[in-house]
């Protein structure tokens, strides 16, 4: 009787934590015509007001001044390469996926005090391609092992969200997820048309919760908790981080061709790839897949999540500056279409889906839109299509967009205009930066 009233207490307090919680934001709005009148900053015009008109300005004056706001009031500062990380190759096979592939395993151990805080790179590279081979990295939400059903895969000891469908007991990776996400990796699809896959777990980089910042590679490189300032990385410039870490690998591994590789993320993941194309110019081209707020969406829209929810339901995604933009939008020096121009001339592809509201896929078209003159700026095509296009009608220039049919997810049809985007960008000398 004691636990059953026990129970009831906590499911009360739960109730009205939960409503009071829900009073502290307004209504989730879906209705474009709540859409708040709004001014974007000009991301062609200098903080001093002057105008953006040649690549020199664009690139010694105004992108600059665009980083730094981002480093400093939204995703937080991050440190530089390791001075003391290494690479140790676990495991290697010539004959993965029946003769379709090369398979290797590799641990980057980010600081050699630290042996045990290391991220394991998974690769997989078409044996039949003439090598070094272009490929498309991106981070996986469930161990690297969940990507495949492939037997040889290690399966992660970091720690994961629990799950209740077995393939996480105790924070722990089991069995049962190997291969839980293959639909979201179509490894064979991808090896086919000649090109690798690099992936990484993104908790082996930090776990995906609210400690302090004393886990991952926060607990490294610091700073301390209780001296962080308030431009201090968060999670998502961690991963960021992490996958800058994993191009310094690729860029020994000659096997893999480190001028072509795209950088591809899906949600949170995908707010990442953004952020470290945006930093990292080694990143020949960079695909964000329902990335939303903090992503692609522009948040002044205001549209589906907010940065007032974002910021309290993962408070340690960004730094703690961003937070003063809670339900105060306007007053952001930056908004998402300068992040996005941040990686020009570099090739960009966003993807939305219909279904994902939350997500806001019409501000996602619009931050692509909005960052377009900066292509044209520095002598690329830019976005072909001025206004939303219909379902399932891929746009290819310079900058290339879908909103697919369905929900938030990454799906085959997605994989295969990534794919064609690729295919595009690859074949010609546009996927590196432009001379200064």
């Amino acid at each position: 009787m004691q636990s059953v009233l026990w129970r009831a207490c906590f499911a009360v307090v739960a109730m009205v934590a939960g409503r009071a919680a829900a009073q502290q934001l307004p209504p989730v709005n879906y209705d474009e015509d709540k859409v708040p009148a709004y001014e974007l900053p000009d991301p062609l015009r200098c903080a001093d007001g002057s105008p953006v008109r040649t690549a020199k300005d664009w690139f010694q004056k105004r992108r600059p001044e665009i980083l730094a706001l981002f480093r400093r009031e939204v995703y937080g500062k991050a440190p530089g390469k390791p001075t003391r990380m290494r690479f140790e190759v676990m495991e290697r096979s010539d004959n993965a996926l029946d003769g379709l592939a090369i398979r290797k395993q590799v641990r980057l151990i980010f600081d050699a005090r630290f042996p045990d805080r290391a991220m394991e790179i998974l690769l997989y590279l078409p044996r039949a391609a003439e090598q070094p081979v272009p490929v498309f990295l991106a981070l996986n939400f469930r161990g690297n092992h969940s990507i495949h059903p492939d037997p040889a895969i290690r399966i992660t000891t970091s720690w994961m969200r629990p799950r209740r469908d077995g393939t996480v007991r105790g924070n722990r990776a089991t069995e049962r997820g190997r291969g839980a996400a293959r639909s979201r990796w179509p490894v064979e699809f991808v090896l086919r048309r000649g090109y690798g896959i690099v992936t990484a777990y993104y908790g082996d980089i930090d776990p995906d919760f609210d400690d302090g910042f004393r886990n991952g590679v926060h607990g490294i490189f610091g700073p301390p908790p209780d001296r962080r300032p308030p431009d201090a990385w968060g999670s998502i410039s961690a991963w960021a981080w992490g996958l800058s870490r994993i191009m310094d690998y690729l860029e020994t591994d000659r096997s893999v061709d480190s001028k072509r590789v795209a950088l591809l993320g899906h949600s949170r993941l995908g707010k990442t790839a953004l952020w470290a194309g945006a930093q990292d110019e080694r990143f020949a081209l960079v695909i964000s897949n329902n990335s939303g707020c903090g992503g692609a969406a522009l948040s002044r829209r205001r549209f589906g999540e907010t940065v007032a929810r974002i910021n309290r339901a993962f408070p340690h995604w960004f730094c703690a500056n961003f937070k003063k933009y809670n339900e105060n939008e306007a007053a952001l020096p930056v908004d998402q279409h300068m992040l996005i121009a941040l990686i020009a001339p570099r090739p960009v592809y966003v993807a939305s889906a219909v279904e994902d509201r939350w997500a806001d896929p019409y501000g996602e078209f619009l931050a692509l839109k909005h960052a377009d003159p900066v292509w044209r700026l520095l002598g690329g095509t830019g976005l072909l299509m001025r206004r939303w296009p219909p379902l399932d009608t891929p746009i290819l220039g310079h900058l290339g967009y879908h909103v697919r049919s369905g929900k938030h997810d990454v799906t085959w049809y997605d994989w295969a205009q990534y794919l064609d985007f690729a295919d595009k960008h690859f074949a010609h000398s546009d996927v590196r930066p432009m001379p200064r």
